[in-house]
């Protein structure tokens, strides 16, 4: 008589988490979402949540914050956090500065990509919101309305230091969110409080700063003060917001799923409102008021290219036609990224 083995009770797509095999390939996936994840919060409209999502470590990660935070420490975790935050640091390092200057000079082309990117992520969200119930329509909405509300408010830093504070570490809690929640993008967040440009700024000056400990230049230290003055705050911002949201993201996913994926969803789709490509920075003239102050023709040659004003113009039929391919280039991208990455699978196996 032939005896039939019982189901193995592990998910398919998921390897015993006390097999130390299997942390190899769990790392080289970590490694991959980390630096997309990197990648993402240099970009407005990508959201990290969404890379990690697509790498099929997003679920992983949030668990493993979730435990660190709550001083319990299995190997797994922690490869799973440790790999993903030194490969997005190096990543933020070493890509700020050029991901600046296309912003700045090419805008209407990386926000194109932009788009499709962020579009990209919507099958990998609703794959885990299905099937549709009243409670993701609820969501859907209420997400939509966050991201259509802050798109058409300005965001306004104060004048004061202590506002300006205030504000870079907002903007680090508003990274944080985009580390955490698939579908929310901390550079899009950043445009937003206007804080994106020197954010990328101050980092790409760390990484000067760091070239120049290795060779004859020194230490430059006023640009160090500078740097740290902006980079200290977001950092706390940061920290701060990775350890508050894991945790309640974890709790809503856990009680309340559908609306909590909905939600999701709707942000995804408003984030791309806010993301109009067919806009440039133009230069100020003596008497407009930039910064808290009236410029004086004197002021206008130290106005950096990232402080000027956007207006919107109207597109060509050729730019209108290559934004719509760089739409569904980056849409092809996040795609791609998502078979590359299992399709997901680590997501698939928690429970909906």
């Amino acid at each position: 008589m032939t005896s039939t083995a019982p189901p193995d009770p592990t998910p398919h797509d998921e390897t015993p988490e006390t097999d130390d095999t299997a942390l190899v390939p769990l790392a080289l996936r970590s490694s991959l979402g980390g630096m997309l994840m990197g990648l993402a919060n240099l970009v407005p409209g990508i959201s990290g949540g969404t890379m990690l999502l697509a790498a099929g470590v997003y679920t992983r990660f949030i668990r493993a914050i979730a435990e660190v935070t709550t001083l319990k420490f299995r190997v797994p975790s922690l490869v799973v956090l440790g790999v993903v935050v030194v490969a997005a640091g190096t990543a933020i390092l070493l890509l700020a500065g050029p991901t600046r200057s296309l912003v700045i000079h090419q805008r209407w082309i990386m926000y194109s990509l932009f788009i499709g990117l962020t579009l990209g992520g919507v099958p990998l969200v609703w794959r885990m919101a299905r099937p549709l119930t009243p409670g993701v329509l609820a969501g859907g909405a209420v997400g939509f309305g966050v991201m259509l509300w802050m798109a058409l408010t300005p965001g306004a830093a104060g004048c004061s230091e202590g506002a300006a504070t205030g504000m870079l570490l907002l903007s680090g809690m508003a990274g944080a969110g985009a580390m955490i929640l698939p579908g929310v993008s901390g550079g899009y967040l950043l445009l937003l409080l206007g804080q994106y440009l020197p954010i990328l700024g101050a980092v790409d000056n760390l990484k000067t700063v760091l070239l120049g400990l290795r060779s004859d230049a020194g230490l430059d230290t006023t640009l160090l003060g500078d740097t740290l003055a902006v980079v200290i705050p977001v950092g706390i911002g940061v920290v701060v917001g990775v350890v508050v949201i894991s945790n309640l993201l974890r709790y809503a996913l856990d009680r309340f799923p559908k609306v909590t994926l909905g939600l999701l969803l709707g942000l995804l789709f408003g984030a791309v409102v806010g993301l109009w490509p067919f806009a440039q920075g133009v230069a100020p003239v003596a008497g407009d008021e930039l910064k808290c102050r009236t410029l004086t023709a004197a002021d206008l040659a130290e106005v950096d290219p990232e402080d000027w004003p956007m207006e919107r113009f109207t597109p060509t039929g050729l730019q209108v036609a290559s934004a719509l391919g760089l739409v569904l280039l980056g849409l092809g991208l996040t795609r791609g990224i998502d078979r590359i990455g299992g399709g997901g699978a680590d997501e698939r196996s928690e429970p909906q």
